[in-house]
């Protein structure tokens, strides 16, 4: 039977269940476990391209949208206030699907389960640039959320039964790559498409890729499918998480805009979470079919390895969304130019990720990761340096180098997260902490804005204070404005601007130093996850 296939420890599916221990292994019977080798060859290439493609286009879709709201929301004739609930929709519907993927995948297997929700995504992405109104954009934008929650979780499954075990850490480095860079490319291929074709077609970018990656996968993948079992359905868990998530994602996108806990729907939001979410624990903690695995956060390298990788995200995630904003709105760069300040992250995490990947079984992942910590809180510190007069080369040279830290970064701490675990707990642990690290991106990236903004306030009234008729730079500055031709109001008007540039150039570089030092405690955090002999990490459990 389909369902009793699994793989021994060299090489298993992850998601497959175990196969009866009764069994005696040289039984002639058609129920004996099937071993899964892993994929060699072209299979191997394919299996590879087809998974990163799927898991790239996804990525893309949380961030390729933030650079043509403007465009969307003047074609539909809304506020661009009303416009951003198109990345709200996508994330709060993406947020809530990710964790249920353990679930899922045993309902339907996992191979019909990627694929299926890959072809979904495709055909909810035909209707995104379809869609004649707001409100129904925002319908099919929570649909595409809702079928792309498995696809991440299960790339990375899919991917880590594709390689020998000795090369997990090779998986994982394609896998890395494609979830750190496809934000970064996002804005940049947003921009510009959006400029030079039309917004719908940061939507219908997805048809071909999204075809070409589902064939691939189903071709090469679908006879390593364990098939799909029958298990109950924990809907007051599922009510739960729908209640939780949703709040605290609404929350999180709209604080900045109604001013935090000033507003009373805040407020009734944060109630809602809290309340919904305690109670979601306490179920899920006591019910026999939970809809959700909470229970790994008792293993230890878990819990250190989730906890690192999500506040690490967090500060990158929020540090790749407010460097463009500063490069454009304050310092006079263009889409195209911002994003070629931001783009060579890439390079030398193409370069290093092999080397990383080949490495993580011999050398303690938690090594690998303070390197990772270390490099970027050199890499930020960098940045709290700049000022209004740094030029393009002084902008690039730390991009360059965070590729560097991001080689050293996902592979060692997916190893810790997954180390220890079984083959049939992979596709909930992927699911968990995915979902912990997607909704830490949205909380750094709300945070870093409105950090941003309180600090440039607060930057903007201290300077204000010294233009006064008793500074002479003041008066000599407001002078040489008027000699030029200026009445006195545009001289205070522009005088109003240079403040407000080194204002909110002072504010990025405070959050820059901030994130390196937020770097640094990480370091103390992974060094909780539990060695074992030969330089891997164990969980607490069998290897």
């Amino acid at each position: 039977m389909a369902h009793s296939e699994a793989l021994p420890a060299s090489g298993a599916l992850p998601g497959a269940p175990t196969p009866p221990p009764a069994a005696p292994p040289a039984a002639p019977s058609h129920a004996a476990p099937v071993a899964f080798e892993p994929l060699k060859g072209s299979q191997l290439v394919l299996g590879t391209i087809a998974l990163s493609l799927a898991t790239f286009m996804n990525v893309l879709d949380t961030s390729i949208a933030n650079v043509s709201i403007p465009a969307i929301a003047g074609d539909m004739g809304v506020s661009p206030a009303q416009g951003t609930w198109v990345i709200t929709s996508f994330a709060v519907a993406n947020a809530i699907s990710v964790p249920l993927t353990g679930w899922l995948t045993q309902r339907f297997g996992q191979v019909r389960l990627f694929t299926m929700s890959v072809l979904l995504f495709v055909v909810a992405s035909w209707l995104c640039g379809l869609a004649p109104n707001i409100a129904t954009l925002i319908a099919f934008r929570v649909l595409q959320g809702l079928v792309a929650g498995p696809m991440i979780p299960l790339s990375q499954t899919l991917l880590l039964a594709s390689y020998p075990r000795a090369k997990a850490g090779t998986a994982m480095a394609m896998w890395g790559m494609t979830v750190l860079v496809a934000p970064v490319a996002g804005p940049l291929l947003g921009g510009w498409i959006t400029d030079n074709i039309s917004w719908p077609w940061i939507f219908y970018i997805n048809i071909p890729v999204g075809l070409g990656a589902a064939a691939l996968t189903w071709s090469i993948y679908r006879t390593r499918d364990p098939g799909p079992r029958r298990v109950p359905l924990d809907v007051v868990g599922l009510v739960l998480l729908v209640l939780f998530v949703g709040a605290m994602q609404i929350m999180i996108d709209m604080g900045k805009e109604l001013d935090w806990f000033e507003s009373g729907e805040i407020i009734a939001l944060a109630v809602v979470s809290v309340v919904s979410f305690a109670f979601f624990l306490a179920w899920e903690l006591t019910d026999k079919h939970p809809i959700v695995e909470i229970r790994l956060f008792a293993r230890r390298n878990f819990v250190a390895g989730t906890v690192a990788l999500s506040i690490a995200y967090g500060l990158f995630f929020g540090n790749v969304v407010l460097l463009p904003l500063w490069l454009q709105q304050h310092m006079g760069y263009t889409a195209t130019w911002a994003g070629l300040a931001t783009a060579p992250v890439g390079l030398l995490a193409i370069v290093l990720s092999p080397w990383v990947g080949k490495n993580v079984s011999r050398i303690d992942p938690r090594k690998l990761a303070t390197v990772a910590f270390l490099g970027f809180a050199a890499v930020l510190w960098m940045r709290s340096h700049f000022n209004t007069q740094a030029d393009f080369m002084t902008i690039l040279i730390p991009t360059v180098l965070q590729g560097a830290a991001m080689a050293f970064f996902f592979i060692p701490l997916q190893a810790i997260v997954f180390s220890g675990l079984s083959p049939q707990q992979t596709p909930s642990a992927a699911g968990l902490s995915n979902f912990v690290r997607i909704t830490a991106g949205a909380v750094g990236t709300s945070l870093f804005t409105t950090l941003w903004e309180n600090r440039a306030s607060l930057h903007h009234a201290q300077l204000v204070e010294s233009v006064h008729s008793g500074n002479a730079t003041a008066m000599a500055t407001l002078d040489q404005l008027m000699g030029s031709g200026m009445n006195r109001e545009q001289a205070l008007a522009s005088i109003d601007r240079m403040i407000n540039q080194q204002a909110y150039t002072l504010a990025v570089t405070d959050l820059f130093y901030l994130s390196a030092a937020l770097f640094f405690v990480l370091v103390v955090v992974i060094w909780f996850a539990r060695p074992a002999q030969g330089g891997t990490v164990d969980a607490g459990g069998a290897h």
